[in-house]
Formats: C-alpha cells, sequence, structure tokens
C-alpha cells in the first residue's frame, strides 16, 4: 500500500489524520518538528491499528524542507498516494509588533512551502491509481482578521490556491481537496498567544478527532472545500456574501 505523508503530525489536527486514516488501516508518514512527539506517535498507530508508519523530525518553515522532505519520501517504497498539508501556525499582533522570523516564517510554512510541496508532489502522485491532496486552511480565511491579519491572509492564499489547483488537476487522477476548520481543541490559541480568548474559545471547539474524521470523509468523497461544523459552514458563507464592510 502507498502512504499517507501528513505535515504537523505531532499533535492536534495532523494528529488526528493520520490516527483517521491509521484506523482505516493506511499506512502512514508524519513530518513535524518533534522528534520524541513524532516517535510516540508512530509507536502508537503502529501498535493500535497495525499499520506502518515512520516519521521525519523537519522544520518545515525553511526554503531548503521541502526538497530535503521529497528526498526522504522517495526512498519508501510503495510510493505516496495522499499529501496531507497541515503544517502551519498563527501568531496573534498587530502587524508593526510582529518579530520578523515570526511573520516570515508564518508565510514560509503556511504559503509557500505548502504550494511547493504541492508541485513536488504531484508528479509522485500521479504514479499512484488514485491520489489526493488535503491543504488545510481555516474559517479565517473568509474574513479580514485585525491581529491576526497575516494569518488570515495566508489562510485565503491556501484556499484560492486549492481551488486553482482543484481544476487543474480536473479530468486525472488526482483530487484536490481544503479542510478550513473553525475553533478546534488544539495548541493552537497557545502558540498563537491568545490566551485572553481561550475560554471563549473553547466553548465553540470542536475535537481534533471530529474534524479529522469529517476531513477524512470528505477528501476520499471528492469534495473541493470541507469546513467541518454547520456553524462554521454558515459563517463562511455568510462571509462571502454579506458586504465587505461587515466583515472588516
Amino acid at each position: 500500500m502507498a502512504f499517507a505523508l501528513i505535515t504537523g503530525a505531532s499533535g492536534g489536527i495532523g494528529f488526528a489524520i493520520a490516527k483517521e486514516l491509521a484506523a482505516r488501516k493506511h499506512d502512514v508518514l508524519l513530518i513535524a518538528r518533534n522528534e520524541q512527539l513524532l516517535k510516540q506517535n508512530c509507536n502508537f498507530l503502529r501498535d493500535t491499528f497495525g499499520v506502518y508508519c515512520d516519521y521525519l523530525s523537519l522544520d518545515l518553515a525553511t526554503a531548503e524542507a521541502p526538497g530535503r522532505l521529497v528526498e526522504w519520501a522517495s526512498t519508501k517504497g510503495g510510493g505516496i498516494d495522499m499529501l496531507v498539508n497541515n503544517a502551519g501556525f498563527g501568531s496573534w499582533g498587530a502587524l508593526r509588533d510582529l518579530a520578523d522570523g515570526e511573520f516570515t516564517g508564518m508565510m514560509q510554512l503556511n504559503m509557500v512551502t505548502l504550494a511547493t510541496l504541492c508541485k513536488r508532489f504531484i508528479p509522485i502522485l500521479e504514479k499512484q491509481p488514485k491520489a489526493y491532496i488535503l491543504n488545510l486552511s481555516s474559517t479565517a480565511a473568509y474574513q479580514a482578521v485585525p491581529t491576526l491579519a497575516t494569518y488570515a491572509a495566508t489562510k485565503a492564499f491556501v484556499l484560492v490556491f486549492t481551488r486553482g489547483l482543484k481544476w487543474e488537476t480536473r479530468g486525472t487522477n488526482i483530487s484536490v481537496s481544503c479542510l478550513s476548520p473553525g475553533p478546534t481543541s488544539t495548541g493552537f490559541i497557545d502558540r498563537a498567544n491568545l490566551g485572553m480568548i481561550k475560554d471563549r474559545a473553547e466553548k465553540f471547539s470542536m475535537k481534533p478527532e471530529a474534524v479529522a474524521k469529517i476531513a477524512v470523509n470528505g477528501m476520499l468523497a471528492g469534495k473541493a472545500e470541507i469546513i467541518p461544523g454547520f456553524t462554521n459552514w454558515l459563517s463562511s458563507k455568510l462571509a462571502e456574501i454579506v458586504p465587505k464592510n461587515l466583515t472588516e
């Protein structure tokens, strides 16, 4: 069996998607920075679901990371039939206050690395009878978000980029989908320094496992855009149709 390659798989939605795929007996490759968590996650998937799992510790927010990842993945005999671009992060604060490294790293990881991995892996995915790309966006992509302006803009890029790639791959063996979750119980709020809204956000958050199940079902069904949760879906659609001065 070919492998599903999942970035940002040390926890949160990424690891939840890995668990969902492993439960369906799909072999997986996990990519993230934290080697200790990756090792733990791989052992869990092997022991729990009896699948093959391997991992690569890699900082994807660097220009050379996609090349290193493709080279590593090419050593896996079964090939790749799923690319899940889950890795990404956001930082809260006014643009003028963001550290340069945080600002540029966010754009590199959320946009450049994601698009580059799609480009590099398409020739590999084309070798499979059926293949899938799942890119992770956010409900933040549908409107401007002050103090998360750069993050929301990167996720808007993912959404529009994935829509275009979906059309480019029409009639091929590759199905492309975009996942846009709303608030989810992951480490995102802590990583983005949004502790002041944590309690309120958790009240409306979905569990990563619930998001992952919807995501995998939608991906395998060939859905173009997947927005888990009715409230998230409704708010995203309203943001697209109401006057822009009401969502800015």
